[in-house]
């Protein structure tokens, strides 16, 4: 065999007991434990939502119809009289603005936000406009739920879609109603954060666990000083913090960084009604059942009959329905289902049933009602 083509078996001896270590190595890592930042926030550290009503112009004729959405004309009229020109009451009526579209622009504010920073926004075709693609938004304000403008947006729309239609034909890929201006608002206005009132700050988790509420109290407690944190309840712990913003600031940071000793979430069992998915986490275990499950089909179809008198009998030629109604109903085996204390038994012995998703949603909620599910089912 030529040396120059295939490896040399000293060659191969060096890569195998390279893949061993390596294998090694990584399974003597440990995994990334949790941080604080991960399972909880600062309670008033949030962004808010804002809204505004545009035009975007600038179409090539796919904008809305004027005659069929009042507002366009009236909102483009009121744009113009801010500008220093009136229209009439009839002229503005008429208006055919086919390059012209009415559309809802949204943004989040983040926090800490400050007058002159950017900020991304989506806007969103309200009318019959058939594509906002190559338009421009003119000067929006964007208000908060006080009703305040907290910033300005303007810019060139960002549509990732295309579109063409001819001879009755038409051929679009994704939507071409709704787009993105990057970076297309600028804030006006800061909005305050209660981060330097008080002498304490308080830690909202992400999810209601009395066991996590603890757990970051206890760590707080052991790394940064005695009797900083205590739980108020599942959800928040109050930890007393420095007065001083830097110093506030710094501990905070600190404090996100801790690290949590991974625990055993809730069983639970979330199942999607709409689309059939059933997502089951680590915590989920099933007791020993048996499941039987049969499907039962119903077919109706209908034949026509023409009824067709003598030619002396002076009747009438009628078209009769026929409907044929069957109904399927196929055995189900009764199948017993052993004790899954782990969530790899479990799924083995779901996929031992032989179900569909579908027919999963129905036989897990009958299993829970038999007690035999150890898990909390959530429909969304």
């Amino acid at each position: 065999m030529n040396s120059t083509t295939a490896p040399s078996t000293r060659g191969l001896r060096l890569w195998a007991m390279g893949l061993l270590v390596s294998l090694g190595l990584a399974w003597a890592l440990p995994a990334q434990a949790l941080r604080i930042k991960e399972v909880a926030g600062v309670q008033g550290v949030r962004s808010n939502q804002l809204t505004g009503f545009g035009l975007v112009v600038g179409l090539d004729g796919t904008g809305d119809q004027t005659t069929q959405m009042p507002y366009t004309s009236q909102g483009l009229a009121n744009y113009l009289q801010q500008m220093g020109i009136t229209l009439p009451a009839a002229a503005a009526a008429q208006l055919q603005l086919k390059n012209v579209a009415a559309v809802l622009v949204t943004a989040q504010l983040p926090a800490f936000a400050q007058p002159g920073q950017a900020i991304d926004v989506n806007v969103s075709s309200v009318g019959n406009a058939k594509s906002i693609k190559g338009g421009m938004l003119i000067t929006t304000p964007l208000k908060g739920a006080d009703g305040e403008i907290y910033a300005l947006a303007q810019g060139n729309l960002v549509v990732a879609g295309a579109g063409a239609s001819a001879g009755g034909s038409k051929v679009q890929v994704n939507h071409l109603s709704a787009g993105r201006i990057p970076g297309g608002a600028q804030v006006e206005r800061a909005v305050p954060t209660p981060l330097q009132l008080g002498d304490s700050i308080s830690l909202n988790l992400n999810a209601s666990d009395f066991q996590t509420a603890r757990q970051v109290a206890q760590v707080i407690n052991a790394k940064m000083g005695e009797g900083l944190a205590r739980a108020l309840d599942g959800r928040t712990v109050q930890v007393k913090a420095p007065a001083e913003a830097d110093a506030r600031v710094t501990f905070i940071a600190e404090l996100e960084e801790l690290a949590l000793e991974s625990s055993i979430p809730a069983a639970r069992v979330v199942i999607n009604a709409r689309t059939g998915s059933i997502v089951l986490n680590q915590s989920v275990t099933l007791g020993p059942c048996a499941v039987a499950h049969g499907n039962l089909s119903i077919s109706i179809s209908s034949t026509s009959s023409v009824s067709q008198p003598n030619a002396l009998a002076g009747g009438q030629t009628a078209v009769t329905e026929k409907a044929n109604i069957q109904i399927k109903n196929e055995p189900g085996m009764l199948i017993q289902v052993p004790a899954a204390p782990q969530l790899t038994d479990v799924v083995r012995a779901l996929n031992s049933l032989g179900a569909t998703p579908q027919d999963l949603l129905a036989i897990l909620q009958a299993i829970k009602a038999a007690g035999a599910l150890n898990a909390e089912l959530e429909v969304i």
